[in-house]
């Protein structure tokens, strides 16, 4: 597709002959055209909101940008020269921010690739931040996979992000305009910023459960392994074992809905293990007794009152237990 009318009328042929069937990047073209009304040859630039409506966008993502800028940063680094730009968007669409070279900014400006552009896949048809949003997936739409013609210089690397609560929250995406960018490297740029999504997915799900312990979802024993990233993977468990948050890789891990986990979920029967609560429960007693009476130096009737028992009681479970003081 060596020029814009050339790709108009490519994306028009492939769609008349049902070729939308084929393909996810026709897939998409169809729901550009029939669904969103779109022309694949238009030319005006990509929408943009208004300072505030910015200002919003940005408030509603909550932490999410702080947490991004050292990922965000560190992907710059690998891409920048390269020619590339990096965009954080969020889940409708609007770039929220951006890393990018200065002497760069004008082209990427011109683009549209700047903070507070609306890359939506009804806006911009096929494209890498709008495109990975309706899919919830990583991809690379690369060049003349865009729909408008007026984006098939673009090569675009997009991967998603998901909350805490497995919803869509944001995208991370990649472009670069240089006409020597192989469809070779964009797969190697589309790695380092799947890459960079899952660092950000995974440090967002940390902060948000600060106070719990952080585990790794593992398949519970005797299942088939999973294709789950394990890295994004993640499970926050109160004090009691009692799991209060996972992260969308161990949602489809275990099978958990998307939302708040309403109901309490004992850790080890995600895992699968066996609980022997009569013993756990043991276990649990005879700990706290010995703590009580390291704390207290072995005084049994200090021991007691600190655990708000009587000193008989704890006399009759040190024989019990058969605890040596």
């Amino acid at each position: 597709m060596g020029s814009t009318s050339h790709h108009a009328t490519h994306v028009e042929n492939t769609l008349e002959t049902n070729g939308a069937a084929q393909t996810a990047i026709a897939a998409s073209w169809r729901r550009s055209k029939m669904l969103h009304r779109l022309s694949p040859d238009q030319k005006r630039p990509p929408e943009r909101i208004t300072a505030s409506e910015l200002k919003h966008a940005k408030e509603k993502l909550g932490p999410l940008i702080h947490t991004a800028e050292t990922s965000l940063d560190n992907l710059y680094l690998a891409v920048g020269n390269a020619g590339c730009c990096v965009v954080l968007a969020d889940a409708s669409g609007i770039a929220v921010d951006r890393r990018g070279a200065v002497s760069d900014d004008k082209t990427y400006d011109d683009w549209g690739l700047c903070t507070g552009a609306l890359w939506s896949e009804e806006s911009e048809g096929t494209n890498g931040i709008g495109t990975c949003i309706v899919e919830k997936r990583a991809l690379t739409i690369h060049k003349d996979q865009h729909f408008h013609s007026k984006n098939i210089n673009l090569s675009c690397s997009a991967a998603p992000i998901f909350d805490h609560e497995g919803h869509l929250l944001a995208a991370i995406d990649v472009s670069s305009s240089r006409a020597d960018l192989t469809p070779d490297f964009a797969r190697i740029i589309s790695l380092s910023v799947i890459n960079a999504a899952r660092q950000i997915e995974s440090e967002y799900f940390r902060q948000t459960y600060h106070d719990a312990d952080i585990v790794l979802a593992t398949p519970p024993i005797g299942t088939p392994e999973t294709t789950a990233n394990l890295q994004t993977s993640l499970l926050a468990v109160d004090q009691d074992g009692i799991v209060i948050g996972a992260s969308r890789g161990a949602r489809r891990i275990y099978g958990l809905k998307n939302g708040p986990l309403k109901e309490p979920i004992l850790l080890a029967d995600l895992q699968g293990k066996k609980v022997n609560h009569a013993k756990e429960y043991e276990l649990a007693e005879r700990r706290v007794i010995l703590q009580a009476l390291a704390h207290t130096g072995g005084n049994i009737s200090a021991a007691a009152s600190a655990m708000g028992i009587s000193r008989a009681t704890l006399h009759r479970k040190i024989k019990f237990m058969k605890l040596a003081i």
